[in-house]
């Protein structure tokens, strides 16, 4: 099993740093970042000071948009940070939650996040393609594969998933729910002539070492973020298309304020309880976690990325290095027979 671990940037710069170059140090292999310019730090210069600054570790979004991105854009900073990092960047992409809503705009569609992904890949591999009507190409780009991850939990975004991406982000620790997810991204990629079991899976989810009351609330506005993307799923999905376990929750949410978004302690969460809180993160004591994460493995989590945002975000990390990475490093991740 791999681990990451998920920054929102607003940190300052050294803090990120110090960030990078501890969680290097503890044996993490993949360092995110958010993508919200206006809530937080614009990501790419505090990445370009993480390749810097970490040898080995692999670096990204956790997750850009092609909406306040334009992708042609993108795939420069990217491939310019392949040069800096020694080919060292993923992709992680989405539609576009917090960084469109906070500006007023819906999230762009699939098939614009599906485009996107084919022009960003293409360019930064140093492929030619036509887009918009123009034949673009990187002259200078090539020499290094972008794996891309895409976020999303609605059955058309894990097809699309299947069908184009390297990995798929699950925003939550539901060992059932992301069994659920995993099958149906499974499913299209056999669908469209992919190995299934080439799809990488990312469970991406906060974590808190310790008693877990203190871990509830330092971690509770974790579904409240989640519930953005439930009541978007249940506005375009019958209720009978997806379980229970992800949208009954949702009964008591009313409205979410963007600039209390993943923070601890946020009045989003009120309605947010323990068991959604339990089953949607990672919590209790070291033995608690490692247990919870061999569960994931084994419902087909490849890499676990933890969202440390829980007001001790260093001694968490350094708590995770110590007491559970080692116990998980040789656990391998299920695949379909």
């Amino acid at each position: 099993m791999q681990f990451g671990f998920t920054l929102k940037p607003d940190h300052t710069a050294t803090r990120t740093v110090e960030f990078a170059r501890a969680a290097e140090a503890g044996g993490f292999e993949y360092g995110w970042l958010f993508d919200s310019h206006v809530l937080w730090r614009e990501p790419y210069p505090l990445l370009t000071l993480m390749a810097l600054n970490t040898e080995r570790m692999r670096l990204g979004t956790c997750v850009t948009n092609p909406g306040t991105r334009e992708p042609s854009v993108t795939a420069s900073a990217l491939a310019t940070l392949n040069e800096i990092s020694g080919g060292r960047m993923d992709l992680g992409i989405g539609r576009g939650d917090s960084a469109r809503r906070v500006l007023g705009k819906p999230p762009i569609t699939l098939a614009g996040t599906e485009e996107a992904i084919r022009v960003i890949r293409e360019l930064v591999e140093g492929r030619s393609i036509e887009y918009e009507g123009t034949e673009l190409v990187f002259p200078w780009s090539g020499r290094w594969k972008l794996p891309v991850w895409v976020a999303g939990y609605g059955p058309l975004a894990l097809a699309m998933t299947g069908r184009v991406a390297d990995g798929v982000i699950l925003q939550l620790a539901d060992q059932d729910l992301i069994r659920w997810f995993v099958s149906q991204v499974r499913e299209a990629a056999s669908a469209a002539g992919r190995d299934p079991a080439g799809i990488r899976v990312q469970s991406a989810a906060p974590m808190f070492i310790g008693p877990r009351d203190l871990g509830r609330e330092r971690t509770r506005w974790f579904p409240a973020l989640v519930s953005n993307h439930v009541v978007d799923l249940v506005s375009r999905y019958p209720r009978e298309q997806l379980p229970e376990s992800l949208t009954g929750y949702i009964g008591d949410r009313g409205g979410y304020d963007y600039h209390h978004h993943a923070e601890v302690g946020s009045s989003n969460a009120g309605f947010v309880g323990d068991e959604v809180t339990d089953r949607f993160c990672v919590l209790g004591d070291a033995s608690e976690v490692i247990a919870k994460l061999r569960g994931l493995a084994d419902a087909g989590v490849d890499q676990f990325n933890v969202y440390l945002m829980n007001g001790d975000e260093m001694e968490q990390l350094e708590r995770f290095a110590a007491d559970v990475l080692p116990a998980l490093r040789e656990v391998a991740a299920a695949r379909p027979a």
